[in-house]
């Protein structure tokens, strides 16, 4: 009897290691790009974290603002030290669920999250669409595009530059995640 209540634990054990209900990243992808007859203006980051429970649906990522790298270095002084602020607010959040989780489509991977986009120090609601599969070897791929507004965030263009930036930043975000190891 003994032995029969060793192999249940045993068993229990393990198949709560093997069911990984959380799986992440921290080397996700976020790019914004903002197109003007004057100027394009795109940076990218390649150390967004990601967070993904796929027992509840829920989907997380952090982004650290002074990570955006922009082709003019410039651009980049500019974005961290007069419109992000990324001394006062170093990082951009999101919070967010996917909706109707239980009856997605697994064969299209269609998605459409709801949550709370933090950045700047304003927090405001965004839906997002997108696709999230589940690949052979287990991981999931996240991968979607989305329009925010920076004047949403309170981050101020002045107008000296306006006609340089879009009134919308395409967002884009990628990311392989693999399973939480316990």
């Amino acid at each position: 009897m003994k032995y029969i209540s060793t192999l249940t634990l045993l068993l229990i054990v393990c198949m709560t290691g093997w069911s990984q209900s959380t799986y992440y990243t921290k080397a996700g992808y976020v790019k914004f790009f903002s197109s003007t007859p004057v100027e394009n203006i795109e940076a990218e980051n390649q150390k967004l974290t990601v967070v993904l429970d796929t027992e509840k649906g829920k989907l997380e990522f952090a982004a650290l603002m002074k990570s955006f790298e922009f082709e003019k270095p410039l651009m980049e002084e500019h974005f961290n030290e007069n419109y992000v602020e990324s001394n006062t607010y170093p990082k951009a959040t999101f919070k967010g669920q996917i909706k109707d989780y239980t009856s997605i489509d697994k064969s299209s991977g269609d998605v459409t999250v709801v949550g709370t986009m933090k950045m700047h120090g304003v927090e405001k609601e965004i839906t997002a669409k997108g696709t999230l599969k589940e690949t052979a070897s287990g991981q999931y791929q996240l991968d979607s595009k989305f329009m925010i507004n920076p004047e949403d965030y309170d981050i101020e263009i002045p107008n000296t530059v306006r006609d340089n930036i879009a009134e919308n930043v395409e967002v884009t975000v990628k990311a392989t995640l693999d399973p939480l190891k316990k």
